[in-house]
């Protein structure tokens, strides 16, 4: 079944369009080859509201774990952040990321994380399995420490 372009254009549907604009030259890219590499990097570029409200960034990753960028995909109140699947995947997607980090803050200045971090990790992990995109570490970002759900074995 082929579509008739004269009809298709008979309908109000939205275009869609994907871009991903990288003005960063490829040499001049961070490696992240441990979670210290990424706590340093993600210090350097969160926000100054580091201690006032959670928020919820994805490092994206390509296949030689060079960073094509970091997207905000969240901001809460002073305990939580409402994390969408969908959303960290749209930004690898877009990126073509091979592999992406996770990353949150906590106000408080605790570093142990929730049980809800440790659900939205593990829901997040299992849908990066399915698009072959892989969670290489959840940083929790504070300004003088971190943790990283890699180093501790919960990835």
């Amino acid at each position: 079944m082929t579509m008739d372009t004269a009809n298709f254009s008979a309908f109000k549907v939205a275009e869609i369009e994907v871009t991903y604009k990288n003005k960063v030259n490829p040499s001049d890219r961070p490696k992240i080859t441990r979670s210290q590499d990424g706590y340093n990097l993600l210090k350097s570029v969160w926000s100054d509201k580091i201690e006032y409200v959670e928020e919820f960034c994805v490092v994206l990753l390509n296949r030689a774990n060079k960073v094509l960028g970091i997207s905000r995909i969240s901001e809460g109140g002073l305990s939580s952040c409402i994390v969408d699947p969908r959303r960290v995947f749209q930004c690898a997607l877009k990126a073509n990321a091979s592999s992406i980090i996770l990353a949150h803050n906590h106000p408080s200045g605790q570093t142990q994380p929730s049980e809800a971090d440790i659900q939205i990790t593990k829901k997040i992990k299992t849908a990066g399995d399915y698009l072959e995109i892989t969670v290489v570490d959840h940083i929790i970002v504070t300004p003088y420490s971190y943790y990283s759900f890699a180093d501790e074995g919960i990835l």
